[in-house]
């Protein structure tokens, strides 16, 4: 595997399932990276996996399908197909700049997303005889967030009749956002079954109050009355993905218990929407020790299926839905191998269609037997490449931490492993913090092309990842520089009495929390690597909590503002900073421009003291990349220059 040939693979996104259950249409993405052009192609390919065909879209784009009829858009036209595509019926025109449309059952109502001016804080905006200027004006925080600044307009929900009228923005005048900002979709909005309302995700606050919380809740909107009705009051974290049940009885979402805390334990929460008990919630994995992911209703509603990390992978998971008030709900996994189920499509005739992935191998579609767990792939859209390379042995390993607890470990070896040679060794630190380190497959952090390239990555999945207990992934918090790093310096400790192991050619890499980690472990690795690579890392505690944009992350994580009294630890024990005099070994850094999450003065802060400290030293500087490298020639130029520093100094 190749960084070129890596870029050149193809990315396989589901699109639906046929009304008869024994297809999926899906669309495979290839990008040229010479060009920097992409090409999608769109399939219908049967649930068993042995056949496709092309599936003609005429220029429209399909953005829904219930199991009667589909909806697509073309310019500003609405279209409806009862043929699955063959055939297509104009019912409404005039959605201009309409993103996340979503048509109500009964077909009587389009709902959409679109930006509007609520706050002008542009100076244009504000001084309209003043067209060119780039003035921009700021009284209140989240001035930017990820990688946009604020622009004092708002992503509200619109809704009109599909025989024509009014357009209601049934959010008016408010400066809050639906989708959630900055990830948020089509997921963030459901039409009840009845088409009488619909339920959104918002978080309804605005300024230091947006940036300090994660409460966001689901408010319904009626249409008969206008009026929106906040159904998750006093659930104070994250309330997101309403989903309806089959018989629209019950609506279940994802929820986290705690505000402020962006990594809380996820649960799965329905409540019931008829009968005696209306309104009344229930917590369906309350008493399971995992967080949940994704998750989909069961045929007759009856249960939930939902995906969640578990011991360095992602599976897939079943959770009964109580009937009777003493029925217990009981959490049951489906699915095991080294593998990551990393979403739930639907239901075909008989299986669950979900996509998977492993660090050999990119997305593709697979049919999962939800009585037995097994299942089979549907796509095969790069079989052939895969084919034509060696692949690359994962292992996991278990490792005894520093203070006794198991570790899982995984260790990926170059194709043409012979464990009579000797491997130069990469500790690879995962960001997040509290991300999962599974068998994702990455088109940036690729391990497959870094054993490729004659390495041996040591990945640990060290205190702050989900899949290994509640209370493993919950330490890491105000703990950053603390039992992580004596975690990391276990594993590779531990790999490093392998005979296999060059204890002489040690790196050690990663991103975000990741490069903080590097940036950490350099002042305090006494003599274990030569080299470091780190990636938007977290380097001065301090300047960071006074940049970046999402603060309740930086309040639960490193403990508060550096003012406090007392002032919390973490600016003292574990900021990379106060470390700089022990470093010692060469270090590369690489910076986005646009990363408004860890930003550019980090980067350009560590490089400046490894540069006046005389320690050989490169930035890479990406200006239009924000924390995440997403275009291909600099995917690419990422990739040469990884290499590159790893074969000068390691």
């Amino acid at each position: 595997m190749t960084p070129e040939m890596l870029w050149s693979l193809k990315r396989v996104s589901p699109e639906g399932i046929s009304k008869d259950g024994k297809h999926v249409y899906y669309s495979s993405k290839q990008i040229d990276w010479k060009t920097e052009k992409s090409k999608v192609d769109h399939y219908i390919a049967d649930i068993s996996g042995t056949t496709r065909k092309p599936f003609i879209t005429d220029g429209k784009t399909i953005f829904q399908r219930t199991k009667n009829v589909w909806y697509a858009i073309e310019n500003t036209n609405l279209y409806r197909s009862t043929d699955e595509g063959i055939h297509w019926e104009a019912i409404y025109n005039g959605l201009t700049d309409a993103e996340n449309v979503w048509i109500s059952p009964n077909e009587k109502y389009i709902a959409f997303s679109k930006e509007v001016l609520v706050k002008p804080m542009m100076g244009a905006d504000i001084y309209p005889d003043l067209p060119k200027t780039t003035a921009q004006v700021y009284t209140d925080l989240m001035y930017r967030h990820w990688d946009t600044w604020e622009d004092g307009k708002f992503s509200h929900i619109f809704i009109v009749p599909t025989n024509g009228g009014q357009v209601k923005d049934i959010m008016l005048n408010e400066p809050f956002d639906v989708p959630l900002k900055p990830f948020g979709g089509t997921e963030d909005l459901v039409w009840s079954p009845d088409s009488k309302g619909l339920v959104y995700a918002c978080k309804k606050k605005f300024g230091k109050e947006y940036a300090t919380s994660t409460n966001t809740d689901l408010y319904y909107y009626e249409l008969a009355s206008g009026k929106t009705t906040n159904w998750t009051v006093g659930m104070p974290g994250y309330d997101s993905q309403p989903s309806f049940s089959p018989d629209g009885k019950r609506l279940a979402w994802l929820s986290m218990m705690r505000d402020g805390f962006e990594a809380d334990k996820v649960d799965i929460c329905i409540m019931n929407l008829d009968g005696k008990n209306i309104y009344k919630k229930i917590n369906l994995t309350e008493n399971w020790d995992e967080a949940a992911g994704g998750f989909t209703w069961g045929r007759n509603g009856s249960n939930i299926f939902f995906t969640a990390a578990w011991r360095g992978t992602e599976q897939l998971f079943e959770v009964n839905v109580p009937k009777e008030n003493n029925e217990k709900p009981t959490v049951q996994k489906l699915t095991s191998g080294k593998f990551d189920i990393n979403g739930v499509v639907g239901w075909a005739a008989k299986e669950l269609i979900v996509t998977r992935c492993d660090m050999n191998h990119a997305t593709e579609l697979y049919a999962v037997n939800t009585g037995n767990g097994s299942m089979h792939a549907i796509t095969h859209e790069n079989d052939d490449a895969y084919n034509s390379i060696k692949l690359s042995k994962v292992k996991m390993r278990n490792v005894t931490t520093s203070d006794g607890q198991d570790m899982g470990v995984w260790v990926i070896y170059p194709p043409d492993f012979d464990s009579n040679k000797k491997y130069p060794t990469l500790l690879y630190c995962q960001g997040g913090p509290q991300s999962a380190l599974s068998q994702f497959y990455s088109f940036r952090w690729n391990f497959q092309v870094m054993a490729a390239q004659g390495y041996i990555i040591v990945a640990p999945n060290r205190r702050g990842m989900p899949g290994w207990g509640v209370k493993w992934n919950a330490d890491i918090s105000k703990d950053w520089g603390g039992q992580p790093m004596r975690d990391y310096l276990t594993a590779i400790d531990n790999l490093s009495q392998e005979p296999y192991v060059d204890k002489n050619r040690l790196g050690c890499i990663g991103a975000s929390y990741g490069g903080y980690s590097v940036y950490m472990l350099a002042g305090m690795h006494n003599g274990r690597f030569k080299s470091f690579i780190a990636h938007d890392g977290l380097f001065d505690l301090k300047s960071w909590y006074g940049t970046t944009e999402e603060l309740w992350f930086a309040n639960w994580d490193v403990g508060g503002p550096y003012w406090m009294k007392p002032q919390p630890e973490s600016y003292v024990k574990y900021d990379p900073s106060n470390f700089v005099d022990k470093w010692t070994a060469p270090i590369m850094i690489v910076q986005g421009g646009t990363d408004y999450r860890v930003p550019i003065e980090q980067g350009l802060e560590a490089y400046q003291a490894a540069q006046v400290r005389g320690i050989k030293s490169k930035l890479l500087y990406f200006p239009n990349e924000n924390h995440w490298v997403l275009h291909a020639q600099n995917g690419i130029a990422w990739q040469r220059e990884f290499f590159k520093w790893l074969k000068e100094t390691l």
